[in-house]
């Protein structure tokens, strides 16, 4: 779908969570928060438009092509994978994991609208699809997760802003088994000694700690901001040695 897309004044210099545009839907200027997810999966084709056409949103392919570098260093083949899509929206990522050849692919998230936009969008692409809070899981939803011996945890463009706090990537990494694959990205000022997310620190003791080893890292352009310039974000991929302790993980 090819809507138009205004974006703010460059002039505003809008932080990243506070974005917006406006999209002409159906006719009619509609403003959307960038945050809202809910909105943009609610408008099919919206949320690509935005993202991948206007701001050239590199993240999904970036952290594929780690992965997938990754897993030919140590004559791992694709369809291997069992794979956990943590904050899995309408299922970009998922889709290249599928086109990577891994076998199996499980999406979560927390917005029902993104569970309804994957299936309307990339039917084929999840072996299953959770509408969970990982902060609050019930005991059926878990024992269904845990029943696909996931070795594999992807998280694209979803950590940082409290989208999914630390607790729920603790959850979703502690479903993965131990030797098993995690590749994910997150905003570069999120891994500094000011952030607040508590990203910083748990990536850094999970590290110190043994639990997660990480093979690569990689400083990229994640997509444009609303005035133009690069958003750099970092994509790391690693091997999970043990679950997260809830004693690592902050708040």
């Amino acid at each position: 779908m090819r809507y138009p897309i205004l974006l703010p004044d460059p002039e505003e210099r809008l932080t990243q969570d506070a974005e917006w545009c406006r999209a002409r839907i159906r006719g009619r200027w509609r403003e959307v928060r960038f945050h809202d997810y809910h909105e943009l999966y609610e408008i099919e084709g919206l949320y690509e438009r935005l993202f991948y056409d206007v701001l050239k949103c590199e993240s999904p392919a970036t952290v594929r092509q780690l992965l997938e570098t990754e897993l030919a260093d140590a004559d791992v083949a694709p369809d291997e994978l069992r794979v956990l899509d943590l904050g899995a929206g309408n299922g970009i990522m998922g889709e290249e994991l599928v086109d990577l050849g891994v076998d199996a692919v499980v999406g979560v998230d927390i917005i029902p609208e993104a569970a309804e936009a994957a299936r309307r969008d990339r039917p084929e692409v999840y072996d299953g699809y959770h509408v969970v809070d990982m902060t609050d899981l019930p005991p059926d939803e878990r024992e269904e997760l845990e029943a696909h011996a996931f070795n594999c945890l992807t998280c694209v463009a979803a950590l940082g802003f409290g989208d999914i706090p630390p607790r729920a990537f603790q959850e979703a990494y502690n479903l993965v088994e131990p030797g098993g694959w995690v590749a994910f990205n997150i905003k570069e000022d999120f891994l500094n000694g000011s952030d607040r997310s508590g990203f910083s620190r748990l990536i850094a003791d999970a590290v110190g700690e043994g639990c997660l080893r990480v093979r690569t890292t990689e400083r990229y352009r994640h997509r444009l901001s609303t005035a133009g310039e690069p958003l750099h974000y970092v994509a790391m991929v690693g091997t999970k040695a043990e679950d997260l302790p809830d004693e690592l993980v902050p708040g």
